[in-house]
């Protein structure tokens, strides 16, 4: 049986921002936004390689708490963008619009070349080969 990442889900505070963070950034296409009667709402986004998908989802009973923050976040997105060059060119493109580049770009240890960077909400997305 042949496996592969469907989706990843990452829960955020902002959903229009995330979305817009990814359409801006990633080339994704948000789908029709998802709504249900106890207040959770997500996107579902799409990429131009048609691999895995990204499902943004915020829960409007959850409010920001420094203290709490019960459903925020992943661990990290990576996201394949096709060469070093294509790495060097995103990274130096989000930092330049602001965001912080934790890592890299740098070939690791196990032989990736990668950096990682904070989206708007802080969250890691990893950009590789």
């Amino acid at each position: 049986m042949a496996m592969k990442i469907e989706h990843m889900a990452l829960w955020v505070w902002d959903l229009e921002g995330a979305r817009s963070w990814w359409e801006t950034y990633f080339d994704a296409t948000a789908g029709a936004e998802y709504v249900n009667a106890a207040g959770f709402h997500s996107y579902f986004l799409t990429f131009p390689d048609g691999g895995a998908r990204l499902e943004l989802m915020w829960d409007g009973t959850q409010l920001p708490n420094e203290d709490d923050r019960p459903h925020h976040g992943y661990g990290h997105v990576a996201v394949s963008v096709g060469s070093k060059e294509a790495v060097d060119a995103l990274t130096a493109r989000l930092v330049a619009d602001g965001f912080r580049c934790v890592s890299g770009p740098r070939t690791t240890g196990d032989g990736y070349y990668e950096s990682c960077v904070l989206d708007a909400e802080g969250n890691r997305v990893e950009i590789t080969v």
